[in-house]
């Protein structure tokens, strides 16, 4: 498993072994918006960065999540339509919400690190 990246809303991405990232939301975002009620996932198919692709609905209110990179949705969690609460019982783990395949890779690194993710909650805490 490679180590995660994360963008500025609140996203975490890994890039698996076959080549595909999978996304989800971090613990301090889930722990953010209170229990998850109901996940809409993506449309499989092309998408661009920073395209809202999924909605999540806590009890606190409604978040938009948007394609972290450019790419392809190529699976999506469907255990969440009947499990949303997944998302906050293991945001890093089951409760991922998509894989893609990225049409450049190499945007990953521009993606913030653990330290950087770490500095930023810090920053907005």
């Amino acid at each position: 498993m490679s180590e995660l990246r994360f963008t500025v809303d609140h996203e975490w991405l890994r890039l698996e072994n076959d080549g595909l990232v999978t996304v989800g939301i971090t613990p301090f975002a889930q722990e953010a918006l209170g229990d998850v009620v109901f996940v809409q996932l993506p449309e499989l198919g092309a998408h661009s960065a920073g395209a809202e692709v999924a909605v999540l609905e806590s009890v606190k209110a409604a978040s938009n999540i948007a394609m972290p990179l450019d790419g392809e949705v190529v699976e999506v969690n469907r255990a969440l339509e009947d499990a949303p609460e997944l998302v906050n019982e293991d945001a890093l783990g089951s409760g991922w919400f998509f894989r893609m395949r990225p049409t450049d890779a190499g945007q990953l690194a521009e993606l913030l690190d653990q330290a950087g993710y770490e500095a930023l909650i810090k920053a907005n805490g």
